[in-house]
C-alpha cells in the first residue's frame, strides 16, 4: 500500500495508517463534541438511524447469526475441519489460557449486570414468543431461555467462527493483511486489500468496536458509583464516577502495552481464577437444586424454541416496527457483530496451533454453554429470591437498574456484603479484559506491519476512557444514545461478516482435499 503513513519508532512498532486513524478519530471525535454540545441533535440522528436499521436490517441479521452457528457445527464434521492453522505445529497458549482470554471478551460487556438483570427483566415481562403468566414459576423457564437466546451459540458464534477461519487462513497462509479489510478479499480481491473499500472496512469496523467497547467502560463508571454509594456511603457523583473509569483506563492499558503473552492473558486468568470462585460460591451457598433444575428445564425450553426464537419477528413482519425484538434481540445482535470483525483478529492472534473443529466448538458451543450457567447461577438466583420473597429483587431492580439488581441478588446471600464488593471487582476486571484485547486489536488494525506501537496502544485505551467520561458527563442520556448508536455502527460491519458464510467452507472443503 502506497497512501500516507505516520512513522513511529522502529523500536516501538510499525508505521500508522494515517488515513484509517483519522477517519475512526476524527469520526469518534465528533460523536462525543455533539454528545457534549448538542445532545438533542445527536438523539435524534441516532435514533433515525437505530430505528432505521432495527426495521431494515434486523431480519437479514437474525438470518446471518442463525446461518454463521449452523454452517460452523457443519465444518466441525467436515474432513477439512481437522485442519490446523496459524503455522505453528503447536498452540502457542495453553487451553486455559486460550479459553480464558476468549471467554472474558464477550462476558465482560454484561457478564455480570446483564446475567443479573436480562433473566429478571424477561421473568417480571416475558417474551412475547412464550406469553407466561409474570412473576410465576411459569414464567421462569422462558426467562432462562430468553436469556440464552441472546447470550448463547448465536452470538458466541457470530464473534469469530466463520471469520477467525477466514482471517487465518488469508493471514497466515496467503500473507494478507490480518484486518477487517481482508474479509472482503473473496468478494473484491486486490481491490479490498489496497482500495478505498478496504479503509471503509477497517474505519467502520473500529467505529463499532469502539462503541461497543465505551458503552462498558461507561455503563461501568455509572454501575461502580452505584455500588460504592450503596455499600459504602461514597457520593454517587460525576467525580466519583470519572475516577473509577480513569482507574479501569490504567488496568486495561497497562495491560494492552505489555502484550498478548504478558498482561492481556494475565489479567484474564485472574478475571476466570476470581469468577470461578464467586460462581461456585454462589453455587454453595445460594439456591443450588433451583439453579441445576433451572438450567437444564431452561435449557431445554431453549433448545426446544431454538429456531422460534431466533427467527421471531412478532407483529414487525419482514420490514416494520421493530418494537420488543429491536430493544431486546436486535440491540444484542447488533453490539456482538460490531466486534466480530476485530474480535476474530484477536482470536485468530491467539488460536495459531490449533484447528479449525477446535476453534468452532471452543467458540459456539463451549463458550456459550459455560455463559448460559452462569446466567442461571447469578440470574437464576435472583429468580429463586424473588419467587420465595416477591419484592427482594424486583424493588431494586425497578426502571432497569441493572447495578442494583446485582446488588440485591449478592446481598441475599451468606457475606452477602464482601460477594458484592467482589462483584464489583470483578465487573471492573471483566471490562478491563475487553479494554485490553479491544485496544490491542484496534491498534494492531491501524499499523501497517501488524505490530502496534506503544504510543497507538496508549492513545485508544486513553481515547475510549475519555469518550466514556465525555458521554456520562451530559448525563444518562449520552450512555444511552452510545448504546443506540452500537445498532447503528452494526449496518457496515455485517456486511463484512457475509462473506464468511461461503468463503469459510470453501477454505474447509479445501483442506480436506489437500489433508
Amino acid at each position: 500500500m502506497t497512501d500516507t503513513s505516520l512513522e513511529i519508532g522502529a523500536k516501538d512498532g510499525g508505521r500508522v495508517n494515517l488515513p484509517l486513524f483519522l477517519i475512526s478519530g476524527g469520526f469518534i471525535a465528533g460523536f462525543c463534541l455533539l454528545a457534549l454540545f448538542n445532545l438533542d441533535a445527536l438523539s435524534g440522528a441516532v435514533d433515525w438511524g437505530f430505528n432505521i436499521a432495527a426495521t431494515y436490517f434486523g431480519f437479514y441479521w437474525q438470518l446471518l447469526l442463525l446461518a454463521t452457528f449452523l454452517i460452523g457445527l457443519l465444518l466441525c464434521v467436515l474432513p477439512g475441519g481437522k485442519a490446523v492453522l496459524g503455522g505453528l505445529a503447536r498452540p502457542e497458549f495453553t487451553v486455559f489460557q486460550w479459553g480464558s482470554m476468549i471467554m472474558c471478551t464477550l462476558l465482560a460487556g454484561g457478564g455480570v449486570f446483564w446475567a443479573a438483570g436480562e433473566p429478571m427483566a424477561h421473568f417480571l415481562s416475558p417474551p412475547p414468543l412464550f406469553g407466561a403468566e409474570a412473576g410465576t414459576a411459569a414464567a421462569v423457564n422462558p426467562a432462562m431461555a430468553q436469556s440464552f437466546m441472546h447470550w448463547g451459540f448465536l452470538a458466541w458464534a457470530i464473534l469469530g467462527s466463520l471469520s477467525t477461519v477466514m482471517l487465518m487462513h488469508y493471514h497466515y497462509e496467503k500473507g494478507l493483511p490480518l484486518a477487517p479489510r481482508t474479509l472482503l478479499y473473496p468478494v473484491f480481491g486486490d481491490k479490498a486489500i489496497n482500495g478505498p473499500i478496504g479503509l471503509i472496512a477497517d474505519a467502520s469496523s473500529i467505529i463499532a468496536v469502539v462503541a461497543g467497547t465505551v458503552g462498558p467502560i461507561g455503563f461501568l463508571g455509572l454501575q461502580v458509583g452505584y455500588g460504592l454509594s450503596d455499600l459504602f456511603g461514597v457520593a454517587n457523583s460525576f467525580a466519583t464516577q470519572a475516577v473509577v473509569i480513569a482507574a479501569l483506563v490504567l488496568l486495561y492499558t497497562v495491560s494492552a502495552m505489555t502484550g498478548l503473552s504478558k498482561g492481556i492473558q494475565l489479567l484474564s486468568r485472574i478475571n476466570v481464577v476470581l469468577a470461578t470462585g464467586l460462581l461456585l460460591f454462589m453455587l454453595v451457598a445460594g439456591p443450588t437444586g433451583f439453579i441445576f433444575s433451572t438450567f437444564f428445564s431452561g435449557f431445554g425450553e431453549y433448545l426446544g424454541s431454538f429456531f422460534g426464537m431466533a427467527l421471531y419477528r412478532g407483529d414487525a413482519g419482514l420490514f416494520g416496527a421493530p418494537g420488543w425484538l429491536g430493544w431486546w434481540t436486535v440491540f444484542f445482535w447488533g453490539w456482538f457483530m460490531g466486534y466480530g470483525p476485530l474480535m476474530a483478529m484477536f482470536i485468530a492472534r491467539v488460536s495459531r496451533g490449533r484447528s479449525i473443529r477446535s476453534i468452532i466448538i471452543m467458540l459456539s458451543v463451549i463458550a456459550p454453554i459455560v455463559t448460559n450457567f452462569w446466567f442461571t447461577i447469578v440470574g437464576g438466583s435472583g429468580i429463586a429470591f424473588e419467587l420465595e420473597n416477591p419484592g427482594t429483587v424486583a424493588a431494586a431492580f425497578e426502571g432497569f437498574n441493572l447495578p442494583a439488581a446485582l446488588l440485591a441478588i449478592t446481598q441475599q446471600l451468606p457475606m452477602g456484603f464482601l460477594v458484592s464488593v467482589l462483584f464489583l471487582v470483578l465487573t471492573t476486571i471483566f471490562v478491563a479484559t475487553t479494554g485490553d484485547s479491544m485496544t490491542y486489536v484496534i491498534s494492531v488494525t491501524m499499523s501497517r506491519d501488524g505490530h502496534p506501537s506503544m504510543p497507538v496502544r496508549i492513545f485508544w485505551g486513553a481515547a475510549m476512557g475519555l469518550m466514556a467520561v465525555i458521554l456520562i458527563s451530559v448525563g444518562a442520556g449520552g450512555v444511552s444514545k452510545l448504546q443506540s448508536f452500537i445498532v447503528v455502527t452494526a449496518v457496515p460491519v455485517s456486511l463484512l461478516l457475509l462473506p464468511s458464510l461461503w468463503d469459510a467452507l470453501r477454505i474447509t472443503l479445501a483442506k480436506g482435499k489437500t489433508g
